[in-house]
């Protein structure tokens, strides 16, 4: 074969090749970008559960329970922890089903854009803090950071919800645990002026008050209340 066909065909080759290697290294890219961005993202998921879902008032009424009845360790944190994560995990169950169809699963397909997915996977986010915060709250960080305040539930800015949907949800929290911390008082009470009025002032009021708050919680199933209420206020 003469020596200037050999060489049409060399460059004709590397041609090709390269024409391949540019079309597969966007591809490439993409994927080295999208899994840099999950990665960055599972370092947050702490941050977002804490913040963006309903663990927090789970949480600080599990924790409220624990110090009515005077142990302050009984149950561990481990185990109040646990039970606040899969309880967090039961009330977010159809918002995460909505993230998941919405916005992960088309985006591990490769069907939108990272950009696309994170905007589609704010959207029940937003929707299942928007109905569990009060205007009032929201207005009160829109007034905070000096801005207008939005025409829509839409235009809600996602980092001024946030700290507005905490807000609500410590008001909420704290308004619980009141109304489970006062028949506690009440018995605490009771007992102390039991003892008083019979003249044993050197008997600790709770060696007394606490095996009696233990037996109304039970009798009552005061854990399954608990829950139901915690659960039952979230819209």
């Amino acid at each position: 074969m003469p020596l200037g066909k050999l060489t049409i065909m060399a460059q004709a080759a590397s041609g090709a090749a390269a024409h391949s290697a540019a079309m597969l290294l966007p591809q490439g890219n993409s994927d080295i970008i999208r899994t840099a961005l999950l990665l960055s993202l599972i370092a947050f998921i702490p941050a977002i559960i804490i913040s963006m879902t309903s663990f927090v008032r789970t949480v600080i009424v599990l924790s409220m329970v624990r110090h009515a009845f005077g142990m302050p360790e009984t149950p561990p944190n481990a185990v109040l922890l646990s039970l606040a994560l899969f309880l967090t995990a039961f009330t977010m169950s159809p918002v995460i089903s909505q993230i998941n169809d919405r916005a992960f699963k088309p985006m591990m397909a490769g069907s939108i854009s990272t950009e696309h997915a994170l905007s589609q996977g704010s959207v029940p986010l937003r929707d299942f803090m928007l109905r569990q915060t009060r205007d009032r709250d929201i207005e009160s960080i829109y007034a905070i950071a000096k801005a207008p305040l939005p025409q829509s539930p839409d235009q809600v800015d996602i980092m001024k919800l946030t700290p507005a949907f905490l807000i609500n949800e410590l008001r909420v929290s704290f308004t619980i645990g009141f109304v489970i911390l006062l028949p506690f008082l009440v018995i605490d009470l009771v007992v102390s002026s039991i003892l008083l009025g019979l003249g044993m002032m050197m008997v600790p009021p709770t060696t007394i008050s606490l095996p009696i708050k233990i037996l109304m919680f039970v009798l009552i199933d005061g854990w399954r209340l608990v829950i139901e209420g915690v659960l039952g206020s979230f819209h």
